[in-house]
């Protein structure tokens, strides 16, 4: 599910789940296990097998376990996120990282949670408002358009677009020239410059209204029916 290799000194997680890498419960459980046995002062490298880093959260799954399962899997998937996002070392990957790369064939990246009808959780939320420059974070969230990657560097989505080829090599790079900071004062300015967002994602009363939406049956028609329209379409 999750690969785990060094080079150069950093710890390099290959994400290799399935074709497209969805979001399951076991996912997430195992990507915060593989996080919690890195040093806090290594850099990390995330990859991911094939085209796609990662496709979103499994709604095949979401829907086979109902509401039963989402109230185990949303707490499961935003500590995932927080554990990514609060790594002390640099984190160079697709989202949620210090340095985000895509490579230039690499698809469409974009928040279409709402055309799928559930809202974001806290802690999701607050990583692409970090991530997404401020004059197109509500377009982006609330739009649930994707963007090619060069459309995605101009709104902050990411931060380069690398050949395929090179792309794991430039991550490397990234990591390793960040890596070469005082992993201290990085540590200290990384957190510094996350506090707000980390601060809005303590958020019971968010947590209970979306687990609420989530889980209400009109909600999982509406992923039902996206589902069908899309995912087994092809």
């Amino acid at each position: 599910m999750i690969e785990v290799t060094e080079q150069g000194g950093l710890a390099v997680l290959c994400l290799a789940h399935g074709k497209v890498n969805a979001m399951s419960m076991e996912f997430c459980e195992a990507l915060t296990a593989r996080f919690a046995e890195i040093p806090p002062a290594r850099a990390v490298v995330m990859t991911a097998t094939g085209r796609t880093f990662s496709a979103g959260v499994d709604l095949v799954r979401l829907l086979e376990g109902g509401a039963p399962y989402i109230r185990k899997f949303l707490p499961v998937l935003s500590a995932m996120f927080a554990t990514v996002f609060s790594h002390p070392a640099p984190v160079v990957a697709a989202c949620a990282a210090d340095k985000r790369l895509m490579a230039r064939d690499g698809g469409r990246i974009g928040v279409t949670e709402l055309l799928v009808g559930v809202p974001f959780p806290p802690v999701a939320m607050e990583i692409m408002r970090c991530a997404i420059a401020s004059q197109f974070f509500a377009e982006a969230i609330l739009s649930g358009a994707t963007y090619t990657p060069l459309e995605a560097v101009a709104r902050g989505f990411i931060h380069e677009v690398i050949e395929p080829h090179a792309l794991l090599e430039r991550a490397v790079a990234a990591a390793t020239s960040l890596a070469a900071l005082p992993p201290t004062a990085f540590a200290l300015s990384k957190r510094q410059i996350h506090a707000p967002a980390l601060e809005r994602m303590q958020s019971p009363d968010l947590d209970a209204a979306i687990e609420q939406i989530w889980t209400a049956p009109k909600t999982l028609e509406r992923v039902r029916d996206y589902v069908a329209r899309t995912l087994r379409k092809s």
